[in-house]
Formats: structure tokens, sequence, C-alpha cells
């Protein structure tokens, strides 16, 4: 068991790293959702944007 894990500790390190962006991706999402901001749109003017009536509230 102890060789397996030596043997494949690289993988392992980067698989966890990798899972903890996905998980902090995901947490920020949830948070702007809470907050009322949208996941789409960062620009900031959405005149000419062809989503700006989906994501901002009329």
């Amino acid at each position: 068991m102890f060789d397996w894990i030596i043997n494949n500790i690289w993988t392992i390190i980067i698989c966890a790293v990798l899972i903890g962006v996905v998980a902090a991706i995901i947490i920020s999402m949830i948070r702007k959702k809470r907050k009322g901001k949208s996941m789409v749109c960062n620009c900031g003017s959405c005149g000419s944007c062809p989503m700006s009536g989906s994501c901002h509230k009329q």
C-alpha cells in the first residue's frame, strides 16, 4: 500500500490541487449567485451584450 502511494505521490498531489481549484471556483460561483451578481457578465457595460436581458433583472 505504501509503495503505491510513494510511486504515485505526484499524481496524488496534482489531483488534490485540481480538486481544490475546482472547489474554489464552485464556491466563488455560489457566493456570486447569493449576492445576486451575474456569473455570465463581468464586463460592466452590457448595453451591447446579447445576453443583457437574461443576466440582469429589469
